[in-house]
């Protein structure tokens, strides 16, 4: 640390000099262009004292660092850095204009002592001449306030001259005012009119400051509004006084005070650089509606006064007017900036840390509140309310301390500010202390430390804003592009005419009021009222036309358009095997990265554009224009790519992921332009959430392509980045909000810390036995680590304290780099695998990432011991449970047999012994939750080790007992397993509850757990107390078995979501149990054998916990409608307390076996049946209308027959693909032949196809019709009819296959136009089947039928279409043949007798295919339904 220390001081020091440097060169600057040799030498002489004083305090600096623990070192330090920093503020206060507005507060300071006096002097003056001098005192100064808002924009001497002015203009309205407070004879009035002029002094201070301010930085942020809001609290409090004061004409006053409420608001809508209030732009135009609304009725009210006469109605309208025109002007100057600041190409402002005005007020205000008290003059109630300004203020400025050390990242700002808010509370309180003394007695001594005491409180609060108006605090303002300003004119136009015809309908307003009866003045009322309607009508239409980021958005879903047409048309060239990509001497890693690069970009824009969708319109246009650039360069690099690969399933893949990432974004482009960033738009929120979700979807999607293909590639750069952007973003300035607890985050960090720890090693065997699947881990590290390093960022900022903090984060990046290098060597290995070097060097890295690993871990542990030690509990006791569940099996299959001869009793006092010392162990745990992660460490350990040791012995002991009465084993098993589980709720409840107050419900939901943990293990002794007594045992297992269900009960009940779902039939099935072990359960109470009742006991548990599991499953299934969900759940319920009422009746019957305990078994089993019925209708509605049975014969033959249409349309497809083949010029016969062949084909194809279709319509119809159903009654037969559909279906198809084959090799010369004949005929008789089979059950007259005895109709005619032209083809072949007879003797008989035996072969040949076709008819006769063998018959 002391190096780092050093480092930090060396850099400082350069900053500081080179900042000396540039104070130098424009303090010479300034005393140059001064006029006054005095201020030069004075702004030379204290820049020359800044010097001085910062060159002590580096040399104190560097001493307090070399002697660290020196107090004195340290005090002289913290003294010289105040000298500096005063040093600083007389150099500034020594500017041009800064001397003379410091003048003018200590003027204005100095007059308004005149109030603290306890008697008003007389005045000499009448009432009308002081209310007149009232009058034209409040209007100077009101326009000498507005000359110091202008000014402050100006040179310095107009600053200086406006202030002067505006002192002097205080001081004779101060003195009139006092004049005024003169005549008025009621002590309360007196009062009023006094604290009236208290607050205008206070806002002309504020005024002086704002502008002060505003002079020394004109490009602070938020500062022109502060001076304008500080113009009009001026103009308010002088309204407020003259209204108290002074009684003039009818509606006269009134009048004046809107007048001068509406200059003050005038110069909100100079260049609206700013924000003027917290309105977003849609507040913004509710607010213009609104004031717009209020303001026809108040315009009609003043008119309808001023004919009436009604002066305080009238008076009433204007005020009412006046306050509507403010708010419109407020939120037109709001909108106009927010429209200019949207623009793509301005800049928006960030607020700053702290507000530099706030502590300079601050400071201000508790200056002349100490100098009031330490004023001899003062009287006990100035004392008193000079106090109560203090400690206003130093409240305030702590309050802003507080909240600027939570926001900063920078720990040495957080502790200055800590500090600092700690010296002045302390300070406070010093000074109230003799404040209460001062009041008990005011003698001089009290006075005297009551002086003494405001000294280090006025140091401190100098000091603390010194230190507030440091630059790295400031905010940083907003820059309008000229696009923004052309944008914010309509805006600002028509607020400045609403402006000015208003200030001229109150003008004439005030002269009707008094002369009613001028028409010529009545119809400049109604012009002017004209105006301004016309003009809110204008500002209206402005602001809606111009709503920030609509025009982006439509450029930028005009933009997305034209990237998915192009992506369209690269698709089409990659069918077409003819994309052209980008330039050659670009590689495929560039085009990867830059793809990889581009979708990275695109994912980081979805939250932000998510966010100014729902509620920030003026940062929409900005994200969308972002997001929309990086489509242009995405679709580039994925063209260039997918044209490099040669693989084409691969490039459509890339393509299409493309085009649905295009596809995504422009849907949530939409979906943003509808929501517009207005928060009230609720209806919008859903379809941007839904959009949003798909967008990060595709770019998953797209990501996981990208880094697979870089891997197996060896190209890991794309990795790489992403886990050094995930590093950066661990350093980022404030972290968001965290939502959890340390706790939370130090779990998900455990997990993906293991996540990576087990790829590593995987990585390790890999490299030696599967070197191509290490891109597929490393791709999984990288994503472990971004996941990891995000939880890192919230661990390190709810992590106490802070150097636990400090270094999870450094423990991370370490990590960061073990995989980065990791990832980079599994790169080179993948480029060459049988490198042995690069092997070590993986094996190397990944041994280097398993240490990091281990160092997160630790770090995590250092931060949370308890919480740590409560996750590896946690984890050993779920160990324990799946072994427990392994040995229950063993159990209730009889195997789990003794080693040797013992008996239970030898293991009895074990488990009673160690079943104690866990109930020691719970009690220490559920304190440790409230005490130091030591102790919960050490009581977690405990735990898990006892329950380690209790889970040895039961074992032990039930397996001791011997395997002939398996039944007892499970349930003692049972005991000990209902123990583990609640101790593993009682150690998250824990976890959760760590160093959480009393009054948490975390809390309460560990005593809950507690409890239930207190309760198993009682239930554990008295099994094992009872297990060996054969008369008991059965009620202790169902007692032990009724308690386990009303805990699994409760958390069934409970609103936790299961991490996974069930299907309905899995539901359905497991309800099966439900219904066996009620019927178990009654034959029990019946029998009233202990057997029957151990074995009803461990049967209904293990029933019932799979039945609550799977009913919540499946109820929480996202495709469930939450009807069915809520009735799930209640019969769910309905069923399980049923079924303990049933138990417990079983009980009473086993302690009392009357005949009518026994008769209330039936009722109770009825219950628990009608529950079940519940149940299964229940997930019979959660499959929906649109669910099947699979195994239904029906729809086994409606799946069969749309399969063979497929097949069929698949067949003629192939058809439409084939030529006749080539052959030299011929007779034309021969090939209208073929073309006829392939026609005829097609046709039959295409019937079939229909005719199948047809066949699947007239199945659906006898189904509606109830003639064929699932019913169980009806199984065999309609089985048989739906398997001779079946096989009438695959026949048409196998037919029209064959018939395609045949005519494929026909024209193409290898078949003989028979077999064509063949395959013909063999689909018309096929055909003819299928029919048979539909009208077995079918309505004759039916549609259905219709359509399908017309299908059956065209396939016969298309077949026997192509019979006659293949025998025509044939005959006519056959008569083109020419014999040539021999002419010798010899070799013609010779001829004759190979004639003859050819014919006879022919006829042996043809004699057997007959008996062949006769045997398979035979055969397949044999599996034909009855149905269709009598319909042949």
């Amino acid at each position: 640390y002391q190096q780092l220390f050093l480092f930090i001081l060396s850099v400082a020091a350069r900053e500081t000099a080179q900042a000396l440097r540039t104070l130098a060169q424009a303090a010479r600057g300034v005393a140059a262009s001064t006029k006054e040799p005095q201020s030069a030498a004075a702004m030379l002489d204290s820049a020359q004292y800044v010097m001085e004083g910062s060159a002590m305090l580096i040399h104190e600096a560097h001493q307090a660092l070399v002697s660290p623990g020196d107090a004195e070192s340290q005090q002289r330090l913290a003294q010289v850095a105040r000298a500096v920093s005063h040093s600083l503020n007389n150099c500034v206060n020594c500017l041009p204009g800064q001397k003379d507005v410091d003048m003018a507060l200590r003027s204005i300071g100095e007059a308004s002592k005149k109030l603290l006096v306890d008697t008003l002097p007389t005045c000499s003056k009448s009432f009308q001449e002081a209310q007149s001098e009232l009058n034209h005192t409040a209007a100077e100064l009101n326009h000498s306030a507005g000359d110091v808002v202008h000014s402050s924009r100006g040179t310095s001497s107009q600053l200086a001259m406006a202030s002067g002015k505006f002192s002097e203009d205080f001081d004779e309205f101060l003195d009139t005012g006092i004049e005024m407070a003169g005549h008025t004879q009621c002590q309360e009035d007196q009062i009023e009119v006094i604290g009236n002029l208290k607050n205008i002094s206070m806002a002309s201070s504020k005024l002086l400051l704002a502008a002060k301010s505003l002079s020394v930085d004109p490009g602070a942020a938020n500062a022109k509004n502060l001076l304008a809001a500080a113009a009009r609290t001026v103009t308010e409090s002088i309204n407020q006084l003259i209204t108290l004061c002074t009684q003039q004409a009818p509606g006269q006053k009134e009048c004046d005070n809107a007048l001068r409420e509406l200059e003050a608001v005038r110069g909100l809508l100079d260049n609206p650089s700013e924000p003027v209030s917290e309105l977003s732009y849609f507040d913004c135009i509710e607010s213009v509606m609104e004031n717009s609304k209020v303001l026809g009725e108040s315009m009609a009210g003043i008119s309808q006064h001023c004919k009436t006469g009604d002066v305080p109605a009238f008076g009433h309208c204007v005020g009412v007017a006046s306050k509507a025109l403010c708010g419109l002007t407020e939120a037109a100057g709001q909108a106009s900036y927010l429209v200019g600041v949207s623009d793509p190409n301005s800049q928006s402002g960030h607020e700053g840390l702290v507000d530099p005005i706030q502590f300079a007020r601050a400071n201000q205000a508790i200056q002349m509140a100490c100098q009031n008290l330490v004023d001899p003059a003062s009287s006990p109630s100035q004392v008193l309310s000079a106090a109560t300004i203090v400690a206003k203020h130093t409240s305030a400025l702590c309050n802003a301390c507080r909240l600027a050390s939570s926001k900063t990242s920078n720990p040495v700002a957080r502790r200055h500010f800590v500090q600092s808010a700690k010296e002045v509370a302390n300070t406070t309180a010093n000074l109230v202390k003799t404040i209460k003394a001062l009041d008990g007695d005011f003698s001089e001594e009290n006075r005297d430390r009551c002086r003494v005491a405001t000294t280090p409180l006025i140091e401190a609060v100098e000091n603390l804003s010194t230190f507030a108006s440091n630059p790295e605090f400031a905010s940083i303002p907003a820059q309008i592009s000229n696009e923004g300003s052309a944008a914010q004119e309509p805006i600002v136009r028509s607020a400045r005419s609403m402006l000015d015809s208003s200030t001229l309908l109150l003008e004439t307003a005030r002269s009707l009021i008094i002369n009613p009866k001028d028409p010529p003045t009545w119809s400049i009322l109604a012009g002017h009222s004209r105006t301004v309607s016309d003009s809110i009508k204008s500002l209206i239409t402005s602001i809606r036309d111009k709503a920030p980021g609509q025009r982006e958005c439509d450029y930028s879903i005009d933009n997305i358009n034209k990237c998915i047409r192009d992506i369209e048309q690269a698709s089409l060239a990659a069918v077409g095997q003819s994309l052209q990509g980008c330039r050659d001497d670009i590689s495929l890693e560039a085009l990867q990265e830059q793809l990889t690069s581009s979708v990275q970009e695109i994912g980081h824009l979805i939250d932000p554009i998510n966010t100014a969708a729902r509620g920030e319109a003026a940062q929409l246009g900005h994200k969308v224009t972002q997001l929309a650039s990086y489509f242009e360069p995405l679709i580039v690099a994925s063209v260039g790519l997918a044209s490099k690969i040669m693989d084409q399933q691969q490039q459509m893949n890339i393509l299409d992921q493309t085009k649905t990432l295009s596809e995504s974004a422009l849907q949530m482009l939409y979906a943003a332009k509808e929501g517009g960033g207005n928060p009230k738009a609720a209806h919008t929120h859903d379809a941007i959430a839904e959009a949003v979700q798909l967008m990060k979807e595709a770019v998953d999607d797209i990501m996981v392509t990208l880094n697979e293909a870089a891997s197996e590639g060896g190209m890991v750069g794309g990795m790489v980045e992403a886990i050094a952007e995930a590093m950066g973003r661990l350093n980022e300035g404030t972290p968001p909000e965290p939502e959890g607890s340390f706790v939370d985050y130090q779990t998900t960090m455990v997990k993906y810390s293991k996540a990576i720890a087990i790829t590593t090693q995987e990585m390790m065997t890999k490299s030696v036995t599967c070197p191509e699947e290490l891109g597929g881990l490393a791709s999984q590290v990288t994503v472990d680590y971004s996941q990891l390093a995000h939880q890192g960022r919230l661990a390190a900022a709810t992590a106490e304290p802070e150097e636990v903090g400090f270094q999870i984060k450094t423990r991370v990046q370490e990590l960061g780099h073990g995989c980065i290098y990791l990832v980079q060597k599994a790169g080179a290995l993948q480029m060459s695998p049988t490198d042995s070097f690069s092997k070590r060097e993986l094996i190397e890295c990944a041994r280097g990432v398993t240490e990091k690993v281990s160092m997160v871990l630790s770090a995590l542990q250092a931060g949370n011991k308890g919480t740590q030690a409560c996750i590896t509990a946690a984890s050993t006791v779920s160990g324990i449970i799946a072994d427990l569940d392994t040995t229950i099996m063993f159990a209730s299959a009889g195997t789990l047999n003794p080693e040797n001869e013992e008996s239970f009793a030898d293991h009895r006092e074990s488990i009673l012994k160690t079943a104690k010392a866990l109930v020691e162990d719970t009690k220490r745990l559920v304190s440790g939750a409230a005490s130091s992660q030591d102790r919960l460490a050490q009581a977690a350990q405990s735990s898990a080790n006892t329950i380690t040791m209790l889970t040895d012995v039961v074992k032990l002991g039930a397996t001791s007992m011997g395997s002939d009465d398996p039944e007892t084993q499970v349930v003692l098993i049972n005991a000990v397993r209902d123990v583990a589980k609640a101790l593993a709720e009682l150690i998250g409840a824990t976890k959760c509850a760590a160093g959480k107050p009393a009054d948490d419900p975390s809390m309460y939901q560990l005593k809950s757990a507690a409890k239930v943990m207190v309760t198993n293990v009682t239930s554990l002794l008295k099994t094992v107390k009872a297990v060996e007594d054969e008369a008991t045992r059965g009620t202790r297992a169902l007692e032990a078995t009724i308690e386990c269900i009303k805990q699994e009960l409760t958390v069934f009940q409970s609103k936790d979501v299961p991490e996974k779902s069930t299907t309905p039939e899995e539901f359905i099935r497991m309800t099966k149990g439900i219904t066996t072990a009620t019927a178990k359960a009654v034959a029990a109470g019946n029998s009233a054998q202990q057997e029957h009742v151990i074995a009803t006991a461990n049967l209904s548990r293990k029933a019932i916990s799979d039945m609550l599991t799977t009913c919540k499953q499946a109820a929480c299934h996202p495709e469930v409608s939450e009807e069915v969900r809520s009735k799930a759940l209640h019969y769910g319920s309905e069923c399980t307390t049923g079924y303990i009422d049933l138990l417990e009746q079983v009980l009473l019957v086993l302690q009392k076996p009357t005949a009518d305990q026994r008769q209330q078994l039936a009722v109770h089993s009825k219950c628990v049946a009608g529950c079940v019925t519940e149940l299964i209708q229940t997930a019979e509605a959660m499959k929906g209308s649109e669910w099947v049975d699979p195994e239904d014969p029906t729809v086994i033959a409606e799946t069969e027959l749309l399969g063979a249409a497929a097949s069929i349309e698949a067949a003629a497809k192939k058809l439409e693909q084939l030529k006749p083949r080539a052959k030299p010029k011929q007779a034309d016969e021969t090939l209208d032949f073929e073309e006829q062949i392939l026609e005829a084909a097609k046709s039959i194809a295409a019937a079939t196809s229909a005719l199948v279709k047809s066949a699947s319509a007239a199945q659906r119809e006898l189904v509606a019709q109830g003639k064929v159903g699932s019913i169980l009654a009806n199984a065999v037969d309609d089985g048989q009819w739906s398997h001779g559909l079946i096989s009438a279906a695959r026949m048409v198809a196998a037919a029209t296959s064959n018939l395609c084959e045949a005519a494929n090799a026909s024209v193409q010369g290898h078949a003989s136009e028979e077999k064509l004949i063949s395959s013909a005929k063999q689909v018309a008789a096929s055909t003819a089947q299928l029919l048979v089979a539909c009208k077995v059950k079918a309505q004759p007259d039916s549609e259905a039928m219709r359509r399908l005895q017309a299908a059956g109709n065209a396939v016969k005619r298309a077949s026997d279409n192509l019979v006659k032209a293949a025998q025509k083809a044939a005959f006519d072949k056959a008569d083109d043949h020419s014999v040539v007879v021999k002419t010798r003797f010899v070799g013609g008989i010779a001829q004759i007798i190979a004639a003859q035996e050819e014919m006879l072969r022919k006829e042996r040949e043809l004699e057997e295919a007959r008996k062949k076709l006769a045997q398979i008819r035979q055969q397949q006769y044999k599996f034909l339904p009855t149905e269709l063998r009598e319909d042949e018959r």
